[in-house]
């Protein structure tokens, strides 16, 4: 990997956030884009994929090809984050070849690049945790939950449970705002959203077509091989995004906005991100997508620098980024709490409107 030559400065005061252009100016040396890297790193979880693929159809072991799916779907994550940098430009410092890889890593978790694009890059990171421009994980108020019907309250509070981030990110973005979304969804309308679909689309249909093939060539049940090759994987895709995008603006300590210029005022690029930190491999298994608030503030920098660049933030910010060491026990705890949100108070309450947090600094 090329070497983090940026060095620490004395730090910002401390109880105050500057300006993102000043903060982008610290993280400069650290947006450089390294072609032979991304390549690699592409090769790499490429091989992983098809291998995995392979050894579910070779194995013929149930409680194996079990195992398999479970890292399959782990792997497609791994490619999409790659995919996630190519969409940002952020990957190597070629627009087409960023364009072409982020389209051929996409496929194995379906994911339409355009749309994503559009979603992601213009939604998401322009409005962070903005209410009715930020849609992912976007809390409801206690007066909206009432409006509900009874079948979408009880949808609303298994989305919240915590155990159902897979249903979450199946139901409500890719399947409502990924593949070919309608104009309530998606109000604007261009053939390219309609060509990556039924690109994605043409891959799923050739990789359970594979799929069923290899299961008469090996005598296996093509339904078995279908559900641990290609549904399994899919699903647990599913839970890893909607788990990560769940944690990264999710927290006791994140606000959610319904005015702008409060959201503005609040250096949101800063202050509506959560770095979650682990003591296992799983950060650098999942590419440093969870060095997350140096991504949010400046989406140049490629994940092979995220580590860099999130340290230099926290060494210059000390209090002021949200950091978070995971465990099961603070995540429970934050599907418990963070059910629905109280733009007056700036606080979290559950679904009777009880807080269960305080107003972020």
């Amino acid at each position: 990997m090329p070497p983090d030559t940026m060095p620490l400065r004395t730090p910002h005061p401390a109880g105050t956030i500057p300006h993102r252009k000043l903060i982008r100016e610290w993280m400069a040396p650290l947006s450089s884009r390294h072609t032979p890297w991304a390549l690699a790193l592409v090769a790499l979880d490429t091989v992983l994929f098809c291998a995995s693929l392979a050894a579910t159809v070779l194995v013929r072991v149930s409680s194996v090809q079990l195992l398999l799916a479970l890292l399959t779907g782990f792997i497609i994550a791994r490619l999409f984050i790659l995919g996630h940098d190519a969409c940002h430009q952020s990957f190597t410092p070629h627009r087409r070849l960023n364009r072409w890889l982020g389209r051929f890593v996409f496929l194995p978790s379906l994911t339409p690049y355009s749309l994503w694009e559009v979603g992601h890059n213009v939604v998401h990171h322009g409005y962070t945790n903005l209410k009715d421009f930020d849609f992912v994980w976007q809390p409801l108020t206690l007066a909206e939950y009432r409006t509900l019907t009874p079948a979408r309250r009880a949808l609303e509070r298994v989305y919240r449970s915590g155990w159902a981030p897979w249903l979450y990110y199946l139901v409500e973005i890719w399947w409502t705002r990924m593949m070919f979304p309608n104009p309530r969804t998606m109000p604007t309308r261009r053939a390219v959203f309609v060509r990556d679909g039924l690109l994605v689309t043409g891959f799923a249909v050739v990789w359970v077509a594979g799929l069923v093939a290899a299961a008469r060539a090996t005598g296996q049940s093509a339904w078995w091989l279908v559900a641990v090759g290609f549904v399994l994987p899919f699903l647990v895709w599913n839970g890893l995004i909607g788990f990560v995008v769940y944690v990264h603006h999710t927290h006791t300590r994140v606000a959610w906005y319904a005015d702008k210029v409060a959201w503005a005022a609040a250096q949101p690029f800063v202050s509506t991100t959560v770095h979650l930190t682990f003591r296992s491999f799983m950060g650098a298994a999942l590419h440093h997508i969870m060095e997350h608030t140096a991504h949010h503030v400046d989406m140049g920098v490629p994940l092979y620098r995220l580590k860099q660049a999130q340290k230099l933030l926290e060494a210059r910010m000390p209090g002021r980024i949200v950091i978070q060491p995971f465990s099961w026990r603070w995540y429970i705890d934050t599907a418990r709490r963070c059910k629905l949100y109280d733009h007056d108070a700036r606080c979290w309450t559950d679904f009777s409107g009880r807080p269960t947090s305080v107003a972020p600094d």
